[in-house]
């Protein structure tokens, strides 16, 4: 395995670390001021800050970072990409900053990889623009999403239409301002074989019959300006057109949309874990309680060498994961895949509450970013499949190999 950057990617490090820390994270707390606080999403406005910093990145060659196609992105392995993941993951703003958040990022690789050239034209080239954002409604309340061949809400052609309907619920993106089209999965032919039922659908958001329901809290914070919201779709009509791929090749979609957002979201949680730890080391060195600093007190000292040794366990399978998805492909990686869904969130959740708990009461305000990187790294853990789906498939995939290797099948 090689996780060497080539010069190309070393360059892009240093410049995205440069622009973090003399753009982005000076921008924090102005960023937060100029949000409207309010639980409904039609009074958010995209704060002017955050347009201001997209385009100093975009005029700096920092835009569209995660695409590995040169010509709309920076032609970055995935495993290059991920130390920018990285580092876009020392705050929940910063990844926009660079046109590279998700759920943007994963539906401009479905139009990339699967987008006709009408659709890409349509949608593709003002996503890529950072122009408009979109969301990817394909969880539903009343069944256990993690399994995308659960899906009830349907997609069924009609002449040359497909009707939409059905409830779909943390929608994320679906609540920003400039929020124009919707990736649906539906099923269309319940009677096809159970991985070619559903489809994937365009919708605009402006399309009659599309209603935004509510934004959804995760633990009592709205995630302004992006929200996730709970939409129905009530005899929604779109052009034929707007079927992405084809016809029952909605799970297809969403396998390979996964595999490079599992990455990005597991170095992210990383780099959160790393602007914990940094924070951490700083208030235990200035802090005095009892005579003596934090860091002199206690276990502290332990605590910080348990989330360095985590952190570097965590990035190093992370990036084997990405290092095989550019060698050997995303079916090949799916254990890899799996095991990093799982560690990477839950290192950065304990080492986010070791720095919470390291700066007492002021940890849980916005006064630093690791009330709002918790709350990300938690969800995380069931954003894209829970943590016992993944452990289902490292146990399936282990299985597998511990009885070829007994010979038995």
């Amino acid at each position: 395995m090689d996780f060497g950057y080539s010069p190309r990617a070393k360059e892009y490090i240093e410049r995205v670390k440069a622009f973090m820390r003399d753009h982005v994270i000076p921008a924090e707390e102005a960023y937060h001021a100029q949000m409207s606080g309010s639980p409904d999403w039609r009074q958010w406005r995209q704060p002017a800050l955050m347009e201001d910093l997209k385009a100093k990145a975009k005029a700096a060659g920092l835009w569209n970072l995660f695409l590995p196609d040169p010509h709309h992105g920076a032609g970055l392995k995935v495993v290059e990409y991920a130390a920018l993941a990285e580092l876009m993951g020392y705050n929940t703003m910063a990844a926009e900053v660079f046109n590279c958040n998700a759920p943007d990022t994963g539906n401009m690789e479905v139009l990339h990889m699967y987008g006709s050239p009408a659709q890409q034209d349509r949608w593709l080239k003002p996503l890529l623009a950072g122009e408009i954002r979109s969301a990817f409604c394909m969880t539903e309340p009343d069944v256990a999403s993690s399994d995308a061949t659960n899906m009830e809400a349907t997609a069924v052609p009609d002449g040359d239409e497909v009707v939409v309907n059905g409830r779909k619920w943390f929608s994320s993106g679906i609540g920003h301002p400039n929020c124009k089209i919707l990736i649906f999965m539906g099923l269309t032919d319940p009677t096809a074989e159970r991985h070619k039922r559903h489809s994937m659908i365009l919708v605009p958001l402006d399309t009659p019959g599309v209603k935004i329901e509510r934004m959804l809290p995760a633990f009592g914070v709205y995630d302004e300006p992006f929200g996730h919201g709970e939409v129905t779709f009530d005899q929604v009509r779109v052009p034929k057109e707007n079927i992405i791929a084809g016809l029952g090749r909605g799970f297809e979609i969403a396998q390979g949309r996964l595999g490079p957002g599992r990455i990005h979201h597991c170095m992210r949680a990383i780099g959160g874990a790393e602007r914990a730890l940094a924070l951490m080391c700083e208030r235990g060195d200035k802090r005095v309680a009892f005579g003596k600093t934090l860091n002199q007190l206690g276990g502290n000292v332990d605590v910080i060498a348990n989330a360095r040794m985590a952190i570097e366990q965590a990035r190093l399978l992370t990036l084997k994961a990405a290092w095989m998805m550019d060698t050997v492909g995303v079916k090949a990686a799916m254990s890899e895949i799996s095991q990093i869904k799982v560690v990477a969130p839950n290192m950065a959740q304990v080492v986010l509450d070791a720095a919470i708990q390291m700066h007492g009461a002021q940890g849980v305000t916005l006064d630093t970013p690791l009330s709002t990187l918790a709350a990300y790294v938690r969800t995380v853990r069931l954003a894209d499949g829970p943590d016992e789906v993944h452990r289902k498939v490292v146990a399936k995939f282990e299985l597998a190999r511990q009885r070829a290797a007994r010979g038995e099948a």
